[in-house]
């Protein structure tokens, strides 16, 4: 099976990705930007795949079935570097790490490829210490940065790299996927494609977790709950506490994996009192954890705060349909909604207010979302200002 399969709706940049793995001499740099869920960083692998691919035919490069495409995928392949932080942002201990690795030779490939998964989240002075790297490479090595946006990344980056950009596939097409990848049922497929606005990381855990179903149905419902300060304080609160749930679920089979992993590979006895150099590891990777799942709780903030821009973009929708000469909000087709359960009670909502409170409410949220994650604010404060403001 390619590596390029799952990119769905991505046809000008998978051809793009392709003939460049096909040439003798490809680009040296690539920037790869794209809202979140585009794929950014399943093309950026499927592209390293494809390079490193073994195969000779120039047609069949990133064959997906060769053992330098299976180990780029796993994130095994020697050849292959791949960074992205769980962090706030990239260290400068970790960009000037990947410059050294740049300039080794491949070990086996005809290429080695540098793939920076958040460049949008390093400091100035961290992408200054690329720069020099990404500006004269080594002859062999081929470097890859993924970013929501060109302006993410500094121009002195941006202007040495050939960019390209993805965008969201279509719904249907990330419910086509589910179905064939992981046999979900198509019905729900939909259902959590459309809820996840077509991002397939969201959609496939929507799809096979209830509890992130309900705990993202709340979320859209809160805005029914805004009658007073006090509804708006509690809903405040409430949102904070679904965004640490839904972290804390996510993170958690991961933390445990991780810990059984490390101590198999230290030889850990089953039982009794670990020795001091174990207990020195065990107490580091608890404590990337935790630094991770700070993250993770602005992450999913972040998400949920998403969610409920979606409810606010539904009820605009039907605003705007309802202004554009019928008088009526339309039950059909005609406005697609991405909260489709809901829309009798939206255009209920929506029937109460016009488009331009609507928009008001929309930039709150946005701004609380650059907030969260530029500032050092309190959530709860921050949350408990925009629930205020949609009232």
């Amino acid at each position: 099976m390619s590596v390029w399969v799952d990119l769905q709706g991505q046809g000008p940049v998978v051809g793009q990705l392709r003939r460049a793995a096909q040439s003798s001499r490809p680009t040296h740099a690539w920037l790869l930007t794209g809202p979140p869920g585009s794929g950014r960083s399943n093309a950026a692998l499927a592209f390293a795949a494809a390079l490193v691919c073994e195969r000779e035919q120039l047609a069949e490069r990133g064959c997906g079935q060769c053992k330098a495409c299976h180990t780029t995928l796993s994130g095994t392949n020697a050849d292959v570097t791949f960074i992205a932080t769980e962090k706030t942002t990239i260290t400068i201990e970790e960009a000037r790490e990947l410059v050294r690795k740049a300039h080794d030779s491949p070990s086996s490939s005809r290429w080695r490829v540098m793939i920076v998964g958040d460049a949008d989240r390093m400091a100035e002075r961290t992408t200054n210490v690329l720069l020099k790297a990404i500006e004269e490479p080594p002859p062999r090595t081929i470097w890859i940065l993924c970013a929501p946006s060109p302006a993410d990344v500094l121009v002195t980056i941006r202007s040495r790299c050939r960019t390209l950009t993805l965008r969201l596939p279509p719904v249907e097409d990330v419910a086509a996927l589910l179905v064939r990848r992981d046999g979900i049922d198509p019905d729900l497929a939909l259902h959590a494609a459309r809820a996840a606005q077509s991002h397939i990381g969201i959609a496939r855990r929507l799809a096979s977790d209830a509890g992130a179903r309900e705990r993202r149905d709340t979320i859209v419902r809160l805005p029914f709950s805004l009658r007073d300060v006090s509804a708006a304080v509690r809903a405040a609160a409430s949102l904070l506490e679904l965004a640490q749930a839904e972290a804390a679920s996510s993170n958690e089979e991961r933390d445990v994996a991780e810990k059984a992993k490390l101590l198999l590979s230290l030889g850990a006895p089953e039982t009794g009192t670990l020795p001091p150099p174990m207990r020195a590891q065990v107490r580091s990777l608890e404590e990337d954890q935790k630094r991770r799942s700070k993250r993770s709780v602005t992450d999913q903030l972040d998400r949920a705060l998403t969610d409920l821009l979606s409810f606010y973009r539904d009820v605009l929708v039907l605003q705007l349909a309802a202004q554009g000469g019928t008088g009526v909000v339309p039950s059909g087709a005609a406005a697609e909604l991405v909260n489709e359960s809901l829309r009798e009670h939206l255009a209920a909502f929506a029937a109460r207010g016009r488009p331009e409170a609507t928009l008001a409410r929309m930039d709150s949220i946005n701004a609380v979302r650059r907030r969260l994650t530029t500032t050092n604010v309190s959530p709860l404060l921050a949350l408990e200002a925009m629930a205020v403001s949609l009232l």
